[in-house]
């Protein structure tokens, strides 16, 4: 496979994140900023303004860090509208709103696997002292929710051709705004190709580890890796089990070891 010319990523300016719950407060504020604009600026009939308001409050809920916090983010506006009695008058279907950008963001398609836990920032920190790989190595990250995973890679792999996948397609989308030095694809992480790769990154859950495993004998060359953050495969004796800065555990697995 032929590569362009190398060349450096300026490093981008770190945007602060909000500490919680100003994320929620953000999200209920542009719920009633957008419903108070379009209303008086006669551009939308009240329910449809009301309408608009769900729709940009939920909007940000997918990204919050957890699920419940999701929920607050995704209800909070809504319940406003309630206890304002704003609401009143708006069209039944106009409450599914919330419900939809979440659905959206997280298709039932991919309920069986895990929600978005973000990988923390220093899991891996040091993981390259236990997995033997080429600089340019092919690495995937395997449901790379909002590319936290990936980040985390590029820390300890600076040079590596990082990849992620990624079934829902606003993350998919966000990902790859966050991560442009990655190659994103929408997709189903289990129909998904692993064979080129000299590294599977998953932070699943427990139940889904043997048949990551089994998709990973079937496809990787021997020699390859599966690096799983905190969950492991049982019945599957690792190739090594690393307690980094994080303090998750991180089970490492040779294919053909």
């Amino acid at each position: 496979m032929a590569h362009s010319p190398s060349f450096r990523l300026l490093p981008r300016a770190r945007l602060p994140a909000l500490r919680w719950p100003l994320p929620a407060l953000a999200a209920w504020a542009a719920g009633w900023i957008v419903t108070t604009l379009l209303e008086r600026m006669g551009a939308l009939p009240p329910a449809l303004a009301v309408a608009a308001g769900l729709l940009a409050s939920a909007a940000p809920a997918p990204f919050a860090a957890t699920f419940w916090r999701r929920v607050i983010v995704a209800g909070g506006f809504p319940l406003s509208l309630l206890a304002s009695g704003a609401g009143a008058g708006l069209p039944a279907w106009a409450w599914l709103l919330p419900l939809a950008a979440l659905a959206l963001a997280y298709p039932v398609t991919a309920w069986r696997d895990a929600p978005v836990f973000p990988t923390p920032r220093d899991a891996l920190a040091g993981l390259d002292r236990h997995v033997a790989l080429a600089p340019d190595a092919r690495i995937l990250d395997a449901g790379c929710g909002l590319g936290h995973g990936l980040q985390a890679l590029r820390a300890v792999w600076p040079r590596a051709r990082l990849a992620g996948v990624e079934w829902s397609w606003p993350l998919a989308l966000a990902t790859r705004l966050r991560c442009p030095w990655a190659r994103v694809a929408r997709g189903d992480m289990w129909r998904a190709s692993w064979v080129p790769h000299d590294l599977v990154y998953l932070f699943q859950r427990p139940e889904s580890m043997a048949r990551a495993l089994a998709k990973a004998d079937a496809e990787m060359r021997p020699g390859s890796w599966v690096v799983s953050l905190e969950f492991e495969a049982a019945g599957r004796t690792p190739h090594a089990r690393l307690a980094l800065p994080s303090g998750r555990p991180v089970w490492i697995y040779r294919i053909g070891a």
